[in-house]
């Protein structure tokens, strides 16, 4: 089947690809990492949070592989989910409820220890929005998490890394902290995607084995390259 792929831009970025074909058809590098991670929990229908959808490409990517899972978006650009749903509408009977909130409000609605996994992938001017990743709102995923639910979040820094490690200070205590970032952002090259997941985080995150073109931090390793000495309890090094 040949590829349909749609692009929504925002802020003059790329913000979604989907392939409207083959919504397995992850394009962004990142993406793909994230997707790694969600393909690693436990085998089943999934209930999942996404605060940030744009093109919704990581919902329709669990509907398709984890059929029956229950998600809510919250996406609080409404213009943004109108012009989607009328170019790219979701598949009927998806199991994806778009609610078109902040995450910061959106997620006061969500029930106590009833999600398994969320996903923080939100942009508001080419950044991610500061009150996304704070304590306040680190605890509330706290809450709607199962014991044995998985927090990701995708964030843009670059060294000596301020945004991760001040997000790594504030989920130090959701449990496992992994980090996943391209060489050329650990190496300072340029600012970059880091996607960070926290808590009940499978083995084999983001492949196993990783990508070569990937570098993982464990364990104490995330404590060294990120800051927050509470991170890890396990010297592991980073995979090359």
């Amino acid at each position: 089947m040949a590829a349909e792929l749609y692009v929504l831009e925002m802020d003059d970025m790329q913000q979604s690809a989907v392939d409207l074909a083959d919504p397995t058809r992850l394009v962004f590098d990142y993406v793909r990492r994230i997707g790694d991670l969600v393909d690693a929990m436990p085998e089943g229908p999934l209930r999942v949070l996404h605060v940030g959808g744009a093109a919704m490409t990581l919902p329709r990517y669990v509907a398709a592989t984890r059929p029956r899972s229950p998600q809510i978006v919250l996406e609080p650009a409404a213009e943004v989910v109108e012009r989607v749903r009328a170019e790219a509408p979701l598949p009927p009977r998806s199991g994806i409820k778009v609610r078109p909130v902040p995450g910061e409000s959106g997620i006061l609605a969500v029930r106590d220890a009833s999600q398994d996994v969320v996903i923080l992938d939100a942009f508001d001017g080419g950044r991610v929005p500061s009150s996304l990743t704070s304590p306040a709102f680190v605890a509330q995923v706290r809450r709607v998490l199962t014991p044995s639910g998985m927090f990701v979040a995708n964030l843009v820094d670059r060294p000596p890394y301020p945004l991760v490690r001040a997000f790594v200070a504030a989920a130090r205590d959701l449990g496992s902290l992994v980090v996943g970032a391209e060489p050329a952002t650990v190496k300072g090259r340029r600012s970059g995607n880091l996607v960070i997941a926290c808590g009940a985080v499978p083995a084999g995150a983001f492949g196993d084995p990783s990508p070569l073109e990937y570098r993982v931090f464990r364990g104490q390793a995330v404590a060294d390259s990120f800051g927050a000495a509470r991170a890890g309890r396990v010297r592991t090094p980073p995979r090359p």
